[in-house]
């Protein structure tokens, strides 16, 4: 099937622009106010977002006019502006592709952005289907006026839940603009349907068969579920494809929603929707032009392998200094390759700068035969010893290798980089990668979270030092060699999308995990079942119970899957000594059972009671040590811990 779009891919993928709205919010405009208005009162504003998406390497940008109709304007008392917003949103958005192609030689178009009217229609509504009509031909009318050069060069009709709705917006862009190519873009939900309960196979056959340009699927809850929308749609269309994702789903944080997706994310999600024949590539709420940079990236790097190898859209990453095998980077990476039980114990920074009890509790678990110590980084979002100095310490005057947990709440792109770049250089071998409690869970709610990546940002961002390049891509030198380690928690409520991120994780460049506690050997069982196809190496997470109120809070306040029988065991404990030896049994049982399914143990050593550790761990401690096991290095420290970092 001909599209008019042709001229504009031209057998090649075209990178969109990102959020717009998103852009503004960063910019410190309020959520109350009418961003299409912006146009006229603040177009320089409107100009620098779109500015910065051609820069990062937009071919396309859209208007800022996703709500510039007269319904969405009406709320904000500006329903007789229909047409001097949108025709400013083109003005603003062909002064900055004029800018860019006199600056950069490069040409760009602009698309006018239509959005749903924010009503149901009838029957389900009170708004008819010809009213919905009218409405979108005074939005598109303004949008094309002034012809070709003037006016926006494509229309994308985008964010549909309804094929009816889309339907009288296409009606309508025929009637007031007939000359200009149109997509349309529909919304899905988690199962890939539109919000309609259309299939994304009949909502492709359906627009097709409206005489459009192109088809896509923009927004929804991030690029995994629009790459299987797409998929379905390209088994029942011929038309030119665009997916233009959120950059994952948002989640609340302080207050704002946050989108976590990371701009490496995004840009693995590029590659595979141009494997999916997807000619048209953006993003949607969250995506900045960080995304749209990273996406840049990954199209330049699918195009020069398809150029020398003749197809292919895995991105290679070209080094002169690879990282060594895992055998040879870390003692734990040894031991995963060699495939024998790791065991690790889990030491908690001070709150102070005297680390005595903890460097006291690492020796004595160095001669017990640990292999290898973990370091937890501000754990529920407390002010603590950085993890990193606790690490070095550790090595240096005990001889046992540890393992530095490293979050991306407190860190932006360049500080991650230069922490783990040092971490290298002062001899850390192993990284445990997580996204981090957010600030509101700790001491100072208030505080300022930063999370430019996630776990899996961060995964891929480790991994391209491991082979001598930075995020950008530019050589450092030699490789980082870090042994790279991620979370997987089992026991959440929504255990698909765990076992998606997971998959993620492990595509990033993830070489073994490390589970949150486990105390349902089931939840354990199920949860590795579901990651067969993507397994790496996993160590269980363990924790020695110290009393009932220590189950019921890590039951009740941090969501830890705890059977009732576990309780009821914890319950029967009639003082706090028989309560700790009735923990040290669960855990060891725990243990026992999980042995033959994972690839090691991590024990935590709750109040910094390190001999309740090597207790639970004695069954697969070397022989020798056994019977030398430590007596208590530390007191109990006031506060119960948990390193429960959200994955």
């Amino acid at each position: 099937m001909s599209s008019r779009l042709e001229p504009i891919f031209d057998q090649r993928t075209v990178l969109c622009d990102g959020a717009m709205g998103t852009s503004l919010y960063a910019r410190g405009v309020f959520i109350n106010r009418c961003y299409d208005e912006l146009n006229l009162s603040q177009p320089d504003l409107v100009r620098s977002v779109h500015e910065e998406y051609l820069q990062a390497g937009a071919e396309i940008i859209e208007t800022n006019t996703f709500g510039a109709n007269a319904l969405r304007l009406q709320r904000h008392g500006l329903a007789d502006k229909v047409a001097e917003i949108n025709q400013a949103g083109v003005r603003v958005a062909r002064k900055a592709v004029h800018q860019h192609a006199d600056k950069q030689a490069a040409k760009a178009y602009v698309a006018g952005s239509v959005g749903p009217l924010g009503v149901h229609l009838e029957p389900l509504g009170k708004t008819g289907l010809d009213e919905a009509r009218a409405i979108f031909a005074e939005q598109i009318r303004a949008l094309a006026a002034g012809g070709p050069g003037v006016g926006a060069d494509l229309l994308i009709i985008e964010t549909m839940p309804a094929l009816n709705e889309a339907e009288q917006a296409v009606l309508a862009a025929r009637e007031a603009a007939p000359e200009l190519p149109v997509v349309v873009m529909v919304t899905v939900d988690e199962d890939g349907n539109c919000l309609d309960g259309a299939s994304a196979e009949t909502a492709a056959s359906r627009i097709s068969s409206w005489g459009v340009d192109g088809i896509g699927c923009n927004c929804s809850v991030g690029p995994a579920t629009v790459l299987t929308a797409i998929e379905r749609m390209a088994a029942a269309t011929d038309l030119p494809l665009m997916a233009m994702p959120n950059a994952g789903m948002p989640r609340s944080v302080e207050g704002r929603n946050i989108y976590l997706c990371s701009p490496e994310y995004m840009a693995s999600f590029a590659r595979k929707f141009i494997k999916a024949g997807v000619q048209f590539v953006g993003g949607c709420c969250g995506t900045t032009p960080q995304h749209i940079r990273a996406m840049k990236s990954a199209l330049r790097a699918v195009g020069a392998q398809t150029a020398s190898h003749g197809g292919g859209t895995k991105e290679p990453i070209v080094t002169e200094t690879p990282p060594a095998p895992i055998e040879e980077r870390s003692r734990i990476g040894r031991l995963i390759h060699q495939g024998e039980f790791v065991t690790m114990v889990e030491i908690v920074p001070p709150k102070g700068i005297d680390c005595s009890k903890e460097l006291k509790g690492a020796h004595e678990l160095a001669g017990s035969g640990i292999h290898a110590i973990n370091v937890p980084d501000s754990p529920r979002a407390s002010a603590r010893m950085s993890a990193q100095s606790l690490c070095i310490q550790i090595q240096q005057k005990t001889g046992i290798e540890t393992v530095l947990h490293y979050t991306c709440r407190d860190r932006n792109v360049l500080s991650i980089q230069s922490d783990l770049l040092g971490a290298s250089s002062i001899g850390l071998k192993n990284i445990l990668c997580l996204t981090g409690d957010p600030p509101k869970l700790g001491n100072y709610p208030d505080a300022t979270a930063v999370y430019d990546v996630d776990a899996i940002g961060l995964v891929n961002i480790v991994r391209r030092l491991n082979h001598g390049l930075d995020i950008g891509g530019n050589p450092i030198g030699a490789s980082t060699g870090f042994t790279i380690a991620v979370a997987a928690n089992p026991g959440v409520p929504d255990v698909d999308y765990e076992v998606r991120r997971f998959a993620w994780k492990v595509e990033a460049g993830a070489e073994y995990a490390i589970t949150q506690p486990v105390f349902d050997l089931r939840i354990l069982e199920a949860f590795l079942k579901r990651i067969e196809s993507f397994r790496i190496p996993v160590v269980a997470g363990i924790w020695p119970l110290t009393s009932l109120r220590n189950a019921e809070f890590m039951k009740n306040d941090l969501r830890v899957s705890i059977p009732d029988e576990i309780l009821l065991r914890m319950q029967r404990a009639s003082t706090p000594e028989l309560a700790r030896a009735e923990g040290i049994r669960i855990a060891q049982e725990m243990l026992s059972a999980a042995r033959t399914m994972v690839q090691g143990a991590q024990v935590s050593a709750p109040f910094g009671r390190f001999s309740a550790a090597v207790e639970v761990l004695a069954d697969v401690l070397p022989s020798t040590s056994a019977a030398a096991q430590p007596k208590p290095a530390t007191p109990a420290r006031p506060e119960e811990e948990a390193n429960l970092a959200q994955l």
